[in-house]
């Protein structure tokens, strides 16, 4: 069986929207992101084990709300008290989580393909967001997270850069087409990219 993601038949690459008289570095790209892991790992609050005893991929769990541990292959999002969520390229970090992560003590969901993931890039990707999303985006910062809705769908958002404003919006697999336009009609205005 071939897995195909969830925008597979949907993103289109090119140009859009507005972007006639612009350089393409001013546009904002949109881009999906697949081959990735994404894992959920929550801490039982009975637990015997303390949550900063753990080094994932040589990274501690971010303890405090909205913040975000990463290196270059893994990003561990705060999503909730004793909750994250694992970003990872290393196709071994679920077997990892497993080692460090005992049934006893958590409870551990691979949410890898029930999830549909947007990356907007460019300098303007804060105005974008704030069109369909209620969180200040003028406090967002590199390596922040929030789990909020746009346009009415619940999304997560990652920060993953801030030298060009660089964001990941995970969604439900289900709700991935409808994000997936949404996103890129709030482009619309000021042009894209589809990459």
């Amino acid at each position: 069986m071939t897995a195909l993601s969830a925008l597979n038949t949907i993103h289109k690459t090119g140009l859009f929207g507005n972007y006639q008289n612009k350089e393409k570095i001013e546009l904002t790209t949109v881009s999906e992101v697949k081959d990735i892991q994404i894992i959920q790992i929550v801490h039982y609050s009975k637990s015997t084990v303390k949550i900063s005893t753990i080094n994932l991929d040589n990274l501690k769990f971010p303890e405090e709300a909205m913040h975000v541990n990463s290196n270059n292959e893994t990003r561990i999002l705060w999503n909730g008290p004793n909750n994250w969520i694992v970003v990872s390229n290393n196709k071994e970090i679920l077997n990892n989580i497993k080692k460090k992560c005992d049934d006893k003590n958590f409870a551990v969901t691979d949410l890898s393909h029930s999830r549909t993931v947007i990356e907007l890039k460019g300098n303007n990707v804060k105005e974008i967001l704030k069109k369909g999303c209620p969180i200040n985006f003028s406090e967002f910062k590199l390596n922040n997270c929030a789990n909020s809705i746009f346009h009415g769908i619940t999304i997560t958002i990652d920060m993953i850069n801030d030298n060009t404003e660089t964001f990941r919006i995970f969604a439900l697999r289900s709700f991935g087409e409808s994000l997936y336009h949404s996103i890129t009609d709030a482009c619309l205005e000021d042009g894209y990219k589809g990459i």
